[in-house]
């Protein structure tokens, strides 16, 4: 109940911050289509790959002026999952995310730039503040988007995909590091679909 009453309170602060974006289109994540994957190097033998079950979202598109674009995204530390409980109980802990103190990961973007990849598609580059472990850092994901358009629900989405690799230690979590048991490096791919909530042609409160 906690994990949901952050998340409704999260969403509501953003539609609220939101209304003023009338002339853009409002899309909030849909948690059935959205994952959040990472994996770490384990003792230079392999990596352990994880992802989190519970994240929430919002952004807004702006393909007029992709200045306007923004994203919003809060991920709950302690609904981290790598298939084995007692790593899973270890991650948790003051030694890694410490789920306790710091129980929600989030990311704000401040700037957003469009561009075109070599096949045509649609990349955004996206800069914000991404806060973890309580340390705030700013850094820019290649976000490419994968689709927009009617959905198979008849609801109107657009779908994402963000790949880029963040180091623990910039983050405060520095266990094990010197005796290299688990890697520096964390590779990090989250992808979602986004469901339209409002767009230019929506009067706001008429949904």
């Amino acid at each position: 109940m906690k994990t949901r009453a952050k998340a409704a309170i999260f969403l509501t602060l953003f539609f609220a911050a939101s209304r003023q974006a009338s002339a853009a289109d409002i899309y909030a994540v849909d948690p059935t289509h959205c994952s959040v994957v990472f994996s770490v190097a384990h003792s230079g033998f392999s990596f352990v790959y994880g992802f989190f079950r519970q994240a929430a979202g919002n952004y807004i598109l702006d393909e007029t002026n992709p200045a306007n674009c923004r994203f919003r995204f809060a991920i709950q530390a302690d609904s981290l999952d790598t298939n084995n409980a007692d790593r899973d109980k270890h991650l948790r802990s003051a030694d890694f995310f410490n789920v306790q103190q710091f129980p929600t990961i989030t990311f704000d973007s401040t700037s957003c730039q469009r561009a075109n990849t070599p096949d045509g598609g649609v990349l955004y580059q996206v800069t914000g503040d991404l806060t973890c472990h309580g340390v705030k850092k700013q850094v820019t994901l290649p976000l490419r988007m994968l689709g927009a358009g009617e959905g198979p629900f008849k609801d109107q989405r657009s779908g994402f995909l963000a790949q880029f690799e963040l180091k623990r230690s910039d983050f405060g979590v520095t266990t094990a590091l010197e005796k290299n048991l688990v890697g520096d490096a964390v590779s990090v791919t989250v992808s979602f679909e986004g469901v339209l909530q409002q767009n230019q042609n929506t009067p706001p409160g008429s949904r």
